[in-house]
């Protein structure tokens, strides 16, 4: 929920003889050129980079941002994230090639092509994705459900946070072909003149449907499975943890009994607890 407290690499060596008015002329072309670099969501980058974090505060906003983020030719993912209510706090991160390996290993515990089989594997995707922005941004570790109890702890999130970030990590996962059955859609708004209701979630679409579904993580802190329903359920404000969606939003010990279908040989009890 909307919080009610409220929130790139060019190089050229100019000849010696270009003249002043020609460098002015030519500088923002290029500050423009890295802007719609970063912001593209196909990007692959020419060079591989280390893993890497900037902080970069900003005003806050009362939509979700648009995702940003780059895939490198390695493997290595660069995005941006935000958090402490309403993007006030962004930071650029990179995740390496091991971390998406390992991102990657983690889906492919949940392989089926039934709907609850593809609902679990882009939740582990969500969740993987959080865990990792933990990782270069520990303070995310502090974040709790919804915003209770939370307006002085750096790290919190909001529903504007959430369905910014899941957005981007949906875009990515997509992007890296973890995203099978779905396609990627704009976050959704609901009560969105009540100030004390208004509420933002990502948006997945069934592509065997057509059907929209809620991707809320909102409701649980960082680094944990969001919750799912069908769009038009989660606008009439149903309970993601009660019957009928109980089941697709269990929280199990372990991530190999999340899935219905289970890839043979792979699965070692227990690899990996949910938080």
């Amino acid at each position: 929920m909307l919080a009610l407290m409220k929130g790139r690499p060019t190089s050229s060596r100019q000849a010696f003889g270009t003249s002043l008015v020609a460098v002015m002329l030519t500088w923002p072309a290029v500050f423009g050129l890295f802007a719609i670099l970063l912001s593209h969501t196909h990007l692959v980058a020419a060079a591989s980079s280390p893993a890497k974090s900037f902080d970069d505060p900003r005003e806050s906003v009362s939509i979700p941002l648009a995702p940003e983020y780059v895939i490198d030719r390695d493997g290595s993912v660069t995005l941006r994230i935000c958090f402490n209510w309403s993007c006030r706090r962004r930071q650029t991160m990179t995740f390496t090639r091991d971390d998406i390996a390992l991102l990657k290993r983690r889906m492919a515990v949940c392989p089926g092509t039934s709907l609850h089989d593809r609902l679990q594997r882009m939740r582990i995707g969500i969740w993987q994705m959080e865990l990792l922005a933990q990782k270069y941004q520990p303070l995310l570790a502090n974040d709790l459900p919804i915003n209770e109890f939370e307006a002085a702890i750096a790290g919190r999130t909001d529903c504007v946070d959430n369905a910014s970030n899941s957005t981007t990590y949906l875009h990515i996962l997509r992007d890296i072909g973890e995203l099978a059955g779905w396609r990627v859609s704009s976050p959704r708004v609901r009560s969105r003149f009540d100030l004390t209701a208004v509420h933002w979630t990502a948006v997945i679409i069934d592509t065997e449907t057509g059907l929209p579904w809620s991707v809320d993580s909102w409701y649980r802190p960082n680094g944990h499975l969001p919750m799912v329903m069908p769009l038009r359920s989660w606008i009439d404000k149903k309970k993601g943890w009660e019957r009928p969606f109980k089941d697709i939003n269990s929280v199990p010990h372990s991530i190999d009994e999340l899935c219905n279908t289970q890839p043979l040989g792979t699965l070692v009890p227990g690899a990996a607890v949910f938080q």
